[in-house]
This record gives C-alpha cells, structure tokens and sequence, in this order.
C-alpha cells in the first residue's frame, strides 16, 4: 500500500507544481534558499523526481520567473488599450512585480535570452510596431526600452534588498544615502549635493514612468520627423 501511494505521489508530481513550489521559496527566501533538497521537502519528495521535470536550479528560476510573467502580461493585456498606454501599463506592472519579487528581476537580468524576456519583449515589440515606428528603428527602440524598464525595475528590487539585508526601512536608507550625497565636495558633485535633500522624499514608481513618458515622446516625435 505504501509503494502505491508513493506511486500516486510521483505521478501527482508535475512541473506546474514545481514552479509553484519554487516561487513560494523564492518569494519567502529568495534565490538562495531555492535548493532541490528544500524544493522536494517542500513536495514531499525525492530529488530524483524533481529533476525528472527540470535539469536544473536555473531552469527553475527561468521557469519560475516565466509563470509570474505569463501572470503579469495577462492582467496587464486584459484591457484594450491604445499602444502607448499598453506599454505603460505593462511597464509598471513589470516594475510593480519586481518590487514584489527581487528575484523576478535577477532572473530576467541572468538569463536575457530565455523565455521570460522574449515574452515581454515580443509584447513590448507588437506595441511599438503598432504606434507606426518605421522598421529600421523597431529593434532599437523596443531594445533600449526593454533595457530601461527591466535595468530600472531591476536596480530598484536591488535597492530594497540591500536595505532589507541591512534591517532599514526605506526612508531609513535613503536618508542615509542622502547624508552622504550631502557630505560630498560641493566643487566636484554639484549636481548630486542639489538633489541631496530630495533623496529621502522621491518616489521610485513616479521616477520610472517619468523615463517611460520620455520614450514615449520621444517615439512620438521621431515619428513625427519621418512624416
């Protein structure tokens, strides 16, 4: 009886299930705490079982970080949207989700060509061709906002995981960033030490869909000059 459920367990054993596993550690851990020993405690299982769905701990991290874009894409596409506020949208919620889960932007970040990044850049790339961008600039343009979006969202989980690591709340942690700032020679950081002040009280969200408007005019105007 025993080896027939151990069967049961083994065939109720899919990859859908190991994915769900693994984003419960990373989400709770992170990507350091992702082991397969931890993955098949967690499933009551061997090893052994795991690796028959996945090769290894990158394809579950890549596999992982796939099944949170499949989600974040879908609620973002599930409203008709014009191009331009698409791209936006999707965009923030690429932002919103890396800020939730650090490790989303970390593996994006590794892995460029796998699947979790050409699901948002083929979404990034149809919205772009939509907004009439001529197709010698296409790939440019969907590649440096690809880069600005996934670079920032990325850099931003990073900043709150140093200041998690170092038990700081946020406005802990830039006020001290801001102290520094403050305390640089004025003669050679000008510009630094006049935004010092303003480092404890921006807002990183507000920040980053100023630098998405910024595309977004500027794909707007380049169009406009080859009209």
């Amino acid at each position: 009886m025993r080896k027939l459920d151990g069967i049961r367990r083994q065939d109720a054993l899919t990859r859908e299930r190991i994915v769900e596993a693994s984003i419960a550690i990373l989400d709770e851990d992170g990507e350091k705490a992702l082991t397969f020993q931890a993955l098949a405690r967690r499933l009551r299982t061997g090893a052994g079982a795991i690796y028959w769905h996945v090769e290894n701990k990158r394809d579950l991290i890549i596999a992982a970080c796939d099944a949170i874009m499949v989600d974040v894409i879908g609620a973002s596409t599930a409203s008709q949207r014009p191009p331009a506020e698409e791209i936006r949208a999707l965009s923030l919620a690429l932002f919103d989700a890396m800020d939730a889960r650090p490790w989303v932007g970390s593996a994006l970040a590794q892995a460029p060509g796998a699947v979790p990044t050409l699901r948002v850049l083929d979404h990034f790339g149809r919205q772009i061709q939509a907004l009439g961008t001529s197709d010698e600039e296409e790939w440019t343009v969907v590649a440096a906002l690809l880069s600005y979006v996934l670079g920032v969202g990325a850099q931003n989980a990073a900043n709150a995981k140093t200041a998690h690591m170092r038990q700081l709340e946020r406005s802990a942690f830039l006020a001290e960033m801001a102290k520094q700032w403050a305390a640089l020679d004025p003669a050679a950081f000008p510009f630094v030490q006049s935004v010092a002040a303003k480092m404890p009280v921006h807002d990183d969200r507000a920040d980053f869909l100023t630098g998405i408007d910024l595309f977004l005019d500027g794909i707007a105007a380049r169009k406009t000059m080859h009209v």
